[in-house]
């Protein structure tokens, strides 16, 4: 069967779905969001298990807690917003917003949340009236299958359309098979979501089809003399060994002012850090990086794999995460670009404005536009850092795996797929969400007409 006929018959089935889809009223539209987002946190341990049993990434428990809690958030975030017809009146320029659907998305899915982002991309896509077709890495097809099946009995149960989510396998004879498969989607759907690596994100911009894609996680995140380390260390450390660090929002630098890099380290080992010597550190890079790319023996792994994959002894073996001291950045330094890996990079600087330079210095590397963090009491340290780093986030004080995708004690808006604007080749800077998902009518009205003069615009330079 070839790919087109494969996928017609998908997104003819998605295309009428869609279309009975839009007539519906913001109270319809919200029950059915309320129903796919029902669908998978109930069954949240189901989907957990088949993601953990099938991706062999990360772990069952903190899957669990990643399909509530994002689910939760997401529900949050999309429970009072209006997606449906006119959405805002602005009376003084006589302008009316009216929100309508794009039409039948495609949604490119990662392994490493197999079962957290189908539901989200589900929830965000179906609030603004379109259909979804789900397209997981062969590695998440079974935690997605399942839950386009559960998602798609509660639209049954609720009387909607069932083919408003369905899924797409992408399983091949090689991997080449299942990009020419995810191409051949994206040409085909109206609008696509990639929540992949770069190469999966060139494919889609390559579709001919608009395209959202995400950026390259390699978060750094300094600690300045100020820092409250009792606060800042369990946080730093929760969130580097969630789920193993699937996430691509999860710490990957620290970057240290020498006042207080001796502290730190030794509360980093004090929560169960592994501190590798010289040997270890180049053994543990080979393990890595055995061919120049990360391998995936290494990724979303336990440490004790880890400590196994690279050598490391017994000691190692029973550490929660590793620390690999560096000082440079760039192709030569690996362990400066993102790992998705339980190890965590350190650097030591004199100054905060060194701090600055070397946190941008690894996103030239790797991660440009993502985010970066900084633990701090030192008010201005946050602006200079804010101004200066080229990324979408920045986080204060906060546990940037948990937080940088939307946080029940932050304000962005929760989800797995994050822009990084032009510095990440995408077109958004935000966290994506359903109003990336809404083409928009702008009625305008005649207001009184108000030509400003030459001076209220130009000021002094009019008259010269």
């Amino acid at each position: 069967m070839t790919d087109k006929e494969l996928i017609d018959p998908i997104m003819n089935k998605a295309r009428a779905a869609q279309k009975q889809f839009e007539s519906y009223t913001q109270e319809q539209v919200d029950a059915v969001v309320a129903a796919v987002s029902w669908a998978g946190y109930s069954n949240a341990e189901t989907l957990a298990q088949l993601a953990f049993d099938h991706s062999g990434l990360g772990n069952y428990a903190d899957k669990v807690t990643k399909v509530k809690r994002k689910t939760m958030g997401t529900m949050m975030d999309l429970k009072s917003a209006k997606s449906v017809g006119v959405i805002e009146v602005d009376e003084a320029r006589g302008v009316t917003t009216i929100a309508k659907p794009m039409g039948v998305i495609a949604a490119l899915l990662p392994s490493t949340n197999a079962s957290a982002t189908p539901i989200n991309n589900a929830m965000i896509t179906l609030k603004g009236r379109n259909a979804v077709v789900l397209a997981p890495h062969p590695k998440g097809e079974p935690a997605c299958a399942e839950y386009v099946k559960l998602a798609r009995q509660a639209l049954a149960d609720l009387g909607a359309p069932e083919d408003l989510v369905q899924y797409l396998s992408l399983k091949g004879k090689d991997k080449y098979e299942g990009k020419a498969r995810a191409s051949a989607l994206m040409a085909e759907c109206d609008y696509a979501l990639i929540t992949a690596g770069p190469a999966n994100v060139d494919l889609g911009y390559r579709s001919g089809t608009p395209t959202h894609g995400v950026g390259v996680g390699n978060a750094p995140v300094i600690i300045d003399e100020s820092a409250d380390l009792e606060s800042a260390i369990p946080k730093i450390v929760a969130s580097k060994t969630f789920d193993n660090a699937t996430s691509c929002s999860s710490e990957n630098a620290l970057v240290i002012l020498d006042s207080r890099y001796d502290e730190t380290l030794a509360a980093l080992q004090a929560h169960g850090g592994y501190l590798t010597n010289p040997a270890e550190k180049a053994s543990l890079q080979q393990a890595m990086w055995p061919n120049g790319n990360i391998s995936r023996n290494i990724v979303a792994k336990t440490a004790a794999t880890i400590a196994d994959e690279a050598s490391l002894g017994d000691t190692a073996a029973q550490a929660k995460f590793f620390i690999v001291e560096e000082e440079g950045t760039g192709a030569d330094y690996p362990f400066s670009g993102e790992k998705l890996s339980v190890v965590l990079t350190v650097y030591r600087v004199e100054n905060f404005d060194q701090a600055v330079d070397t946190v941008n210095s690894i996103l030239d590397f790797m991660g440009k536009g993502h985010s970066c963090g900084i633990h701090t009491t030192n008010q201005a340290n946050v602006d200079q850092l804010a101004m200066a780093a080229p990324v979408s986030t920045v986080l204060v004080n906060q546990p940037h795996c948990y937080n940088n995708g939307g946080g029940f004690d932050n304000g962005l808006d929760f989800t797995l797929s994050m822009g990084a604007g032009t510095w990440g080749k995408n077109d958004s800077c935000e966290n994506l969400t359903y109003k990336h998902f809404l083409n928009f009518t702008y009625l305008a009205r005649q207001i009184p007409e108000h030509v400003p003069t030459e001076e209220e615009l130009w000021g002094d330079l009019a008259s010269k």
